[in-house]
This record gives C-alpha cells, structure tokens and sequence, in this order.
C-alpha cells in the first residue's frame, strides 16, 4: 500500500484563494517599498554555513535549518568524533551549507561581495523565504517568508524616521489603522546594563529582556538570575519595568536613571530626536516607547523596532533596527545599515481575523465561455483572446461536456460571468453573457461584451 502524503512540520501548502490573498500582501507592502526608494534584490535560499553561523546569538544558532554534504558525508569524518556524539564537532564535519535564517545576514555578504557595483546608501528590499527549526505555532512556522527593506550606507537618524513612516504607510494601505510601533535603542539596554553591574553580560541579559511578552516579568528574573546575573543587579532594574507616561516622560526618566552611562545617554538622545520627528504624520500607527524592548539578535547596536496589531493577540507583526558592524564580519568596516522587516503570515492572519481583505482579490477568470461543440469553441477562443489582451481574465471550457458540469465549474470556481454561444450567436456574430451572481442575462456584440467585463 502506497504510503500516505505528509507535510513536514511546520510547513504548509497554499491554494488559489489564499495565495490570491497572499498576493494582494506582497502587493501592497512592494509598491510602499517603490515609493520610499527601495529596489528588489534576491540571494540564495542557502548561504555557506560559516556565513549564518554566529551572527544570530547561541539560540539563533540553534535554529539553524543545516544541510548536509553531497554523496557519502560521513567517509571524512573522525571515527572518534563518532563514538564520542560530539555533535557540533560532526555537525561541522558534514555540513558546509545551511539555510538562510533571515534576509540580513546575507544582505550583508551581498552589500560586501558587490561594494563597488552598489551607490551609497544603498536602499533593497527583498521578499523571499526563509527557514528556523522553530517550534511550529500559530503564526510561526519553520518556512515562512520575509518582507525586508534596509538601507546601508548612512549613520543618519531620518533613516529611521523614514523607517517608521514606511512601517505606518502599509499598514494604512492594508486598511489595518490600529498599530503599535513600539521602539527602543540598544544603546539604552546597554547602559542599563553598565548601570545595574551586568555590562558584562549584555547578551544574556537582551536575551531574557526579549522574552518578557512570552515568560513574564518573573520568568526573565529568573532566566537573568540563571545566567549570572546578581539579585542585586535586578533589585536595581525593577523600577525600569514601571516607567510611566508617555515617551517624553518616560525618557526624562531614563535619563536621569542613566546618568553615570554614556553609551545609555546617547541612545537617549537619538531617541528623542527619532520620536519627535517621527511621530509627525502618523496615519495608521502609534509610535509607543518600550524600554524592555530588545528584540534578542547580537548584531542590532541602535534603534530596534518591534510592531504589533492591537486588535489580535498574534505577536509581533514586524520588527528591525540599526546595525552598525554587521559588514565587519566580512571584512567591510565602518558601513551602518538600518532595516525593517514584515512577518507575512502573522498579517495575513491580522487581516483575516479582522475581516480586512477586500472581497474583489481575485482568484479565478472573470468570465468562462461555454463549450457547445468544436466550431462554436473556435468562435468563443478569439473572443477569449481578445478579452485576454484588454486585460480580462477568460477562459474557454475545454470539453464539450454536459452544460450542468460547465455550469458547476463556474459556480465552484466563483467565475461571475458566463458566456453562452452556440450555433445561433455563431450565425449572429453575437454572445449571450450571463451573471451568475443575479441571473440576469443579454445578448451582446463583441465591443458590448468587452465594456460589461471591464
């Protein structure tokens, strides 16, 4: 017996209808990016594995999907290496490649590989897939795809108000106007850290902060108190989880939190210019201050950006931030870059649970033309053809079958119109279209069938 088709977890296939759903998302989000500047490139789905590894932090790294070498991958690895399970060892022995993680770090190699073939700033965007050996969820999944825009090139803050507002224009254009665009600055976690005695363990302690929404406020103490960090250190951190009123408030408090820091005052000092300017012009969004914001990557070194639909409990709907030495690790120094990115199906799932697609996203032909034999098929294809080249979707019913099964593949398709000719409209050189919709129908020319389909 055959065995039974399976998808791999975290994996999912697409129909007609969601893809045409899908679509209208990719559409929208592109021509937002082509109006603030950004042009498409693409990358491999695979990037060499010491490319990727590394640059994500030691839980990143872990989800890295890896592949493994062609033919007999095991011949060149050590006997001893085996016996032992010392899996990264083996691990790095018969795996060379690896699937992108996300759309920055081969950004970076691309923007070093083709310096001297790129203007400054330089402004891409890119939307393609990308894979984590995640734990499958609602709203995340092991392959999903990525929408990025990222500007290299300019240490200039209006980059990030430019950011923001790109942020607040698709949002509006997806008709979704009750959005949080929440951000903070790594430079701020970083004196918070120097402040508290923790500047040593920056990473660990942006990597519990990150996951506050997810374990709670006890749970990151915990987490923080399992990596190193002092009850002390977090007695001094408490009041950072209770910072009231709004940004300008909240950052007056900072600072005089942060007093003894200088990498802290300085994040919050481009803070308030970002906010200030940026929140000028909002349309769909709000532009909300979160200090426990930090979004746990290693390579974010500046402003970091997480957005969140209010109406649906999701998490975040995007996210990004400036990054100052991601070019470094290969080899290019001294190129600050600042990106955004749009989680697709956490959108797509926003959108459908607030009933913000538009009914008229189509997934079939306009209008199908009924098979009643092969002449009256050859007068209804150039009519098909003709419609096609004034952009109508058509299509001819490819067998002669039973009118009540043509009838039925119009109706399962949600095709609105139907055209009938047979051997009297092939006599009159006319077509009798039908609205499925109402039922109503006439018979027209081929100019009057062309101005009730468009």
């Amino acid at each position: 017996m055959a065995q039974k088709p399976a998808l791999a977890k975290g994996t999912r296939d697409f129909s007609s209808e969601v893809m045409a759903r899908r679509n209208y998302i990719f559409d929208t989000i592109k021509k937002q990016f082509h109006r603030y500047g950004f042009a498409p490139i693409e990358t491999p789905s695979f990037e060499k594995s010491n490319t990727l590894l590394g640059k994500y932090g030691e839980e990143g790294d872990r989800l890295i999907f890896k592949i493994l070498n062609s033919g007999d991958y095991l011949k060149k690895v050590n006997a001893q290496l085996l016996e032992e399970k010392a899996s990264n060892k083996v691990s790095a022995a018969i795996s060379e490649k690896a699937l992108r993680y996300d759309l920055t770090v081969p950004f970076a190699r691309y923007v070093v590989m083709h310096q001297n073939e790129l203007t400054f700033p330089f402004k891409r965007y890119q939307i393609q897939p990308v894979w984590r050996a995640d734990r499958p969820q609602k709203g995340r999944y092991r392959e999903f795809y990525q929408c990025d825009a990222d500007v290299v090139g300019s240490k200039s803050l209006w980059q990030e108000v430019e950011l923001i507002h790109l942020y607040d224009a698709v949002f509006k254009a997806l008709n979704l106007t009750n959005v949080s665009i929440k951000i903070n600055n790594r430079k701020i976690l970083q004196g918070i850290a120097e402040v508290i005695g923790a500047g040593e363990l920056l990473i660990p302690f942006t990597v519990a902060l990150d996951k506050l929404d997810k374990i709670g406020t006890e749970g990151v103490k915990n987490e923080m108190l399992a990596k190193g960090i002092t009850v002390e250190a977090l007695e001094k951190l408490e009041p950072l989880f209770h910072l009231e009123g709004d940004t300008a408030t909240k950052l007056n408090q900072l600072e005089l939190l942060l007093k003894a820091s200088e990498i802290g005052l300085e994040g919050i000092k481009e803070l308030q210019f970002v906010t200030e300017i940026a929140v000028l012009g909002l349309r769909a969004a709000t532009l909300d201050l979160d200090i426990t914001l930090a979004r746990g990557l290693n390579y974010y070194t500046g402003a970091i950006f997480e957005v969140v639909a209010n109406d649906v409990a999701i998490g975040s709907i995007g996210g990004g931030g400036r990054y100052d030495d991601l070019t470094s690790i290969f080899g290019l120094k001294d190129m600050s870059g600042i990106g955004i990115s749009f989680g697709l199906d956490r959108i797509y799932l926003v959108l459908e649970a607030l009933n913000l697609f538009p009914t008229t996203i189509a997934n079939s032909s306009k209008v199908l033309f009924i098979n009643f034999g092969t002449e009256e098929a050859k007068y209804c294809y150039q009519a098909v053809q003709t419609l096609r080249e004034k952009g109508i979707a058509a299509e001819l019913y490819p067998d002669t079958s039973k009118m009540k099964k043509q009838m039925n593949y119009a109706n399962k398709k949600a095709i609105p119109f139907v055209v009938l000719a047979g051997e009297d409209e092939v006599q009159a050189n006319s077509y009798t279209i039908k609205n499925m919709l109402d039922g109503t129908q006439e018979t027209v020319d081929l100019d009057a069938l062309i101005k009730c389909l468009l």
